[in-house]
């Protein structure tokens, strides 16, 4: 191969890099040995390996060029972990009417944005609700008049004594407003859970709602007669 004057000349040259001298049109005695080459019809062309590194100096650690690169070396991580975006954790507290219905809170961020964070129907003590730049935790409320028990939700009901002991119809108040009737058998014992079906919180998945348990409490006529004294003094204790 090297017996070619030319080839040899440009080996002599360029070394190992004569193929590449010959390929580009370079011809003998054009360039120093080693280096770069130079073409008939151009300047001279250096090449040199460019690190992630010297790509940020000459664009910015900003740039598409660090991501590139950073993708191909590993060495791109820093300008996205400073982009990161930290979520601010802030408790929103709600009534059981309000998680009953759903409804929205807004919340101030640092730096005085603010994001609105809508709360579902039925939504639960604890859950975490996310918003860009916020996570939200659920704190329910004590309610003054129902008590929840995951769907469901439970109410005392004044009952009087006679209604107790013979039967009849009571209403109790309900989560959605206004008031639902419905029957005491006859001889219901104090403490009674009445289950009303379908008036507990909804599901925020869109499944079936829970119940509401009508808990009884018997009411003593008061002030009571001589004859309700009497009957009262013959039952057995």
């Amino acid at each position: 191969m090297l017996s070619d004057t030319k080839k040899r000349k440009l080996y002599d040259e360029f070394g190992d890099n004569w193929a590449s001298a010959q390929a580009a049109g370079v011809q003998p005695g054009a360039g120093p040995r080693g280096g770069g080459f130079r073409t008939n019809a151009g300047p001279r062309v250096e090449y040199r390996t460019v690190t992630p590194e010297d790509m940020e100096d000459l664009f910015g650690e900003g740039g598409g060029f660090g991501d590139i690169f950073g993708s191909i070396f590993g060495g791109g991580t820093r300008g996205r972990a400073r982009q990161q975006v930290i979520d601010v954790e802030a408790p929103i507290t709600v009534s059981l009417a309000e998680a009953y219905r759903g409804t929205s809170r807004t919340v101030e961020l640092p730096g005085g944005r603010r994001v609105e964070v809508k709360v579902p129907a039925g939504v639960k003590e604890g859950t975490v609700l996310r918003v860009p730049g916020l996570r939200a935790t659920v704190q329910l409320a004590p309610d003054p008049v129902f008590t929840r028990e995951g769907q469901d939700v439970r109410v005392a009901v004044p009952v009087p004594l006679q209604v107790a002991l013979r039967g009849g119809e009571v209403a109790a108040p309900t989560l959605k407003g206004g008031q639902v009737k419905f029957n005491v058998p006859a001889e219901t014992q104090n403490g009674t859970k009445i289950r009303l079906r379908g008036l507990g919180m909804p599901d925020p998945k869109g499944g079936p709602p829970g119940d509401m348990y009508a808990e009884v409490r018997v009411q003593l006529p008061v002030p009571m007669d001589e004859r309700t004294r009497k009957w009262a003094a013959e039952q057995p204790s």
